[in-house]
Order: structure tokens, then C-alpha cells, then sequence
């Protein structure tokens, strides 16, 4: 028996592309530096970082959670291969004859030198946080009948960041930094992320609105299998 040749979409693989791109940045980059602003502390990449949870919101609303699901283990393996890359870049022996080492080494080790306590915490809260986001979205939606986004956008925003901010800073920081401390910074970035996925939006209807004429698709998980560790879409 044939199988239905599973539908091409215009857009998916510009989505996931652009999702990957903004975690891997937000991750790599954003980390190296802490922003004080109106007596706030935070990570810059903080700031970036939800932009990712956006593009999951439109890939879950205009796709479905299983689609939504292929990305986010796309994501899972770009910070893996990143993770050893900037690892293998720094512990490769410096040839002592290049001047230009001596400068760069030690760069390096600043800007990509996360612990292993960081990595993993990345990496664990990333994939928990993603697919709470996408399953909460994808449901909220069937609960909705598909009307309400910015309830589900922002609903499934708060749970998913929150899953993610309570696993990485405990996983990351506990022990190194005082308690008070850990929890002042997890509730701070929590609700900073959750407050730019609000002031995003608009944007995000635009977006999933432009996607679902072009695609015509606006897929509702009404059988799915919400196995996270299924890639089949």
C-alpha cells in the first residue's frame, strides 16, 4: 500500500531556519555579557532569546506540534554540534608561532568557555522549555477552536519559559550563586521573556496571519501524538 507523500510547505524551512538561527545566537552570543539597565541585571541574551519561542509559537499555530517538534530537535542538534565545536576550537593546541594566538586564545576561552554545568543547563532547559511551549500551544488552540491566539502565545510563553528559567539557573548557578541571588535573577529573566513575547504580538499575528494565506494551512492537533521523541511529522 502506498503512503501519502507527506504536503510541501513554501515557508517551513526558511522557519526552522530562522529558529535555529536565533537560538544558536542568543546562546553563543548573548551570554557573554550582562547589561545593567534601570538597576536591572540581565544577560543579553535574554533579550534575543524569546524571539526563538516566537518562531516556535508560528510553527506549532500555522504547522502543527509534530512539525513544530522536527525543529525543535534541529535546534537540539545545532547547540550540540555548536557545543562541540567551540569546545574542540578551544582545547586544540595553539601553534606557538602564530602571534595572533596569544590574542585569540584567551578570547576564546571568555566568550566561549561555559562551564559544563551551563551547557547542560542550556541544553536541558532549551528542550523542556520547547516542547512545553509547542504542547501548550497546540492544545490551548483545540481548546480555543483556534480563536484567541494571543492567548495561547502568551499563555504557552509563560509555562514554557517558565519550565525553562526554573530548570537552567537551578541546574546552572545553584550552589555558585547565593540563593536569593538565583531566585531574584530566574523570576527577573522569566518575566523579561514573557514580557517581550507580549510587546511582540503584533508581529506574531502578522506573521502566522501572512503564513497560513501563503501556506494555506493552519493546522489543529486534534489526533496528534505529542511524543516528544517522535520525528515523523
Amino acid at each position: 500500500m502506498s503512503k501519502t507523500p507527506a504536503r510541501a510547505y513554501r515557508y517551513f524551512d526558511l522557519i526552522v531556519g530562522g529558529f535555529v538561527a536565533v537560538l544558536l545566537c542568543s546562546n553563543l552570543i548573548g551570554p557573554g555579557k550582562v547589561a545593567l539597565v534601570g538597576g536591572i541585571a540581565f544577560g543579553v541574551g535574554n533579550i534575543f532569546f524569546p524571539i526563538s519561542y516566537i518562531f516556535g509559537d508560528v510553527l506549532t499555530e500555522v504547522y502543527g506540534y509534530a512539525r513544530a517538534r522536527r525543529a525543535i530537535w534541529a535546534g537540539f542538534a545545532a547547540m550540540s554540534f555548536a557545543t562541540l565545536m567551540s569546545w574542540s576550537v578551544r582545547t586544540l593546541p595553539a601553534d606557538p608561532s602564530e602571534p595572533w594566538n596569544e590574542t585569540l586564545q584567551p578570547a576564546l576561552d571568555v566568550v566561549f568557555g561555559n562551564t559544563g554545568r551551563i551547557v547542560v543547563a542550556s541544553v536541558v532547559a532549551f528542550v523542556v522549555g520547547d516542547f512545553v511551549n509547542s504542547y501548550v500551544m497546540a492544545r490551548m488552540k483545540v481548546l480555543t477552536q483556534g480563536r484567541h491566539l494571543w492567548t495561547r502565545t502568551i499563555g504557552s510563553t509563560i509555562v514554557g519559559q517558565g519550565c525553562d528559567s526554573l530548570l537552567f539557573y537551578p541546574i546552572a548557578f545553584y550552589g555558585v550563586w547565593r540563593n536569593e541571588r538565583l531566585l531574584t535573577v530566574l523570576l527577573t529573566n522569566w518575566w523579561l521573556k514573557v514580557g517581550v513575547e507580549v510587546l511582540m504580538t503584533p508581529l506574531t499575528y502578522w506573521i502566522v496571519n501572512v503564513l497560513k494565506r501563503a501556506e494555506h494551512e493552519d493546522f489543529m492537533d486534534v489526533d496528534t501524538d505529542f511524543n516528544p521523541f517522535r520525528l515523523d511529522a
